[in-house]
């Protein structure tokens, strides 16, 4: 069996009844129930649609992501998040660059290496350079000023730690940021690069190895087999095409708001929901959800 779920941008009230309904006759589908009305809608399926990418881009044009899963093991153990502009709105590495006057130098590195055109680890190095010689207090400045939780991000963590999952914060960004960021939200563990700093200063090197596409599914694989589960007990998300390997090997990966490379190369594509999505694709209703 499958489970078709049909969402939209939260409080646009975009998801009609009679869409929803029309989809299910089409496709021969059970009753529909609605996760939250007008917003997020699901039903299921014997067979996965043929027309499905033809009726996902009909939809696309309306505001409305369909997705379409098995519906054995939905509800997941573990999440892995990427941070950068997922839980976060930002990438890190572009706000230090923007504080120091310097960010369209890196900001063009960072957007290349985000759509796979560039190696991550040696686009890394190379925009890191740019921050040699910058007092260590720009990262306190940057996350006080700077950054701000993607939406959905606080009621994600909340209501799935309040039903015993376990959550993972993963990124090829800074331990710096993260380590604030999973304080914060409440994940229980967090991994990312570290900045070199000496006497105050940053180095303009983050230490080896670094944390790149491979390490996130090394993290996923350490994990699972610490905690005993399997990888399709995992749920994944992120934008980049370094979160592609992570999002693969994960019982669902889904790329949120994701970068072209990234989009082209995914099922579970979320453009218009927010981090709650990653909820009702488990098949929480919006009852269920932890008020933040």
């Amino acid at each position: 069996m499958f489970v078709v779920t049909l969402l939209t941008k939260p409080n646009s009230d975009r998801l009609e009844q009679d869409l929803v309904e029309s989809l299910r006759q089409k496709w021969d589908g059970t009753d529909f129930m609605w996760l939250a009305p007008k917003e997020v809608a699901e039903f299921s399926l014997s067979d996965m649609p043929l027309d499905r990418e033809v009726v996902w881009t009909e939809l696309q044009a309306k505001g409305i992501d369909l997705l379409i899963q098995f519906a054995s093991r939905r509800r997941k153990a573990i999440l892995l998040a990427d941070m950068d502009s997922t839980i976060i709105r930002q990438e890190c590495i572009n706000e230090l660059a923007i504080e120091m006057g310097i960010g369209p130098q890196v900001q063009e590195i960072t957007a290349r290496a985000m759509n796979g055109e560039l190696n991550f680890e040696e686009s890394l190095i190379s925009r890191v350079r740019f921050l040699e010689g910058q007092s260590e207090k720009v990262i306190d400045t940057v996350w006080n000023n700077r950054i701000d939780f993607a939406l959905g991000a606080q009621t994600l963590l909340q209501t799935l730690r309040a039903f015993g999952v376990y959550t993972v914060l993963v990124s090829g960004g800074f331990s710096a940021f993260t380590s604030l960021v999973a304080k914060k939200l409440g994940f229980d563990e967090h991994h990312a690069n570290q900045l070199l700093i000496k006497d105050g200063k940053l180095l303009g090197k983050v230490a080896r190895p670094i944390l790149g596409r491979s390490s996130k599914v090394k993290i996923l694989e350490e994990v699972t087999q610490r905690l005993g589960f399997s990888k399709k007990d995992v749920i994944s998300v992120g934008d980049g095409a370094n979160d592609l390997d992570m999002l693969r090997a994960s019982g669902t990966g889904i790329a949120l708001h994701a970068k072209p490379a990234l989009a082209a190369k995914c099922d579970m594509r979320v453009n218009f929901g927010d981090l709650t999505s990653l909820l009702y694709l488990q098949g929480y209703s919006r009852d269920l959800f932890v008020k933040t």
